[in-house]
């Protein structure tokens, strides 16, 4: 299915939410808070790669609807992008089985198309461990008798210490305050209505990964911590001399 994202203002979504009603109705889930752990390999090829939007791209995170326990169902998810489409394939699982998974200990399934998919790409990139925490949280809507699904993530905030699905759901802003990201999906075209109530809206389609901005975001708070660093070093240098 094509995946496309728009990033809206306060005002926008509310003008959106206002003008898709009677087109499409909230899911039985309703609003849902949303954490996704992503795993990466120490020099962060993985996302260093998505960032760079080549055709094709891949990630694999392990999500949980609510704060997570032992013995609670998360979720691994291997995701793959090519050429504007996106494909899952996923698992119920628990935090410990996972844990075993990426240690190296067995398959996280028994057996499967999916569970060969995904210790292949456990297997071909080894050493994977986590590295980002993404949550937001998310309302989904659903159009009656059709395939069209939208979501808005509200609040999207990630971390990137305390690693664990258990811990909390707190996290640093992705986004200025108020705004969200507008997720549509949909099998084949977009509906006619819905063009009209985009391009009404002035709700134009960006790209935004919350994974691939959590990084920039951290690239950006290195660099500005290693030149305090050398600023600070200077200074140093100049007082002993």
């Amino acid at each position: 299915r094509y995946e496309l994202k728009y990033m809206i203002s306060p005002a926008q979504r509310q003008f959106f939410l206002d003008r898709v009603k009677g087109h499409m109705e909230i899911d039985q889930f309703g609003k849902t808070s949303i954490a996704s752990l992503y795993y990466d390999t120490p020099n962060y090829q993985l996302i260093r790669t998505s960032v760079e939007k080549p055709l094709f791209k891949e990630k694999i995170r392990l999500r949980s609807y609510g704060m997570a326990t032992d013995t609670s169902p998360v979720f691994l998810e291997l995701k793959r992008k090519a050429y504007g489409i996106v494909y899952k394939r996923r698992v119920q699982t628990t935090i410990p089985l996972v844990k075993q998974f990426f240690d190296g200990n067995g398959d996280i399934c028994a057996g499967g198309q999916i569970n060969t998919e995904i210790t292949y790409f456990r297997d071909f990139y080894g050493n994977l461990a986590p590295s980002c925490l993404i949550i937001y949280d998310r309302t989904a809507f659903y159009e009656p008798g059709g395939d069209l699904r939208l979501t808005i993530d509200n609040n999207p905030r990630y971390r990137t210490e305390d690693l664990d699905l258990r811990v909390s759901m707190d996290g640093i802003s992705l986004l200025p305050e108020g705004w969200s990201i507008l997720e549509i999906k949909v099998q084949e075209a977009m509906p006619l209505w819905l063009v009209s109530i985009l391009e009404e809206g002035k709700i134009y389609k960006s790209s935004f990964s919350k994974y691939g901005e959590a990084y920039k975001m951290q690239i950006i708070e290195f660099k500005i911590k290693k030149n305090k660093n050398k600023r600070e070093n200077k200074i140093k240098v100049f007082i002993n001399l």
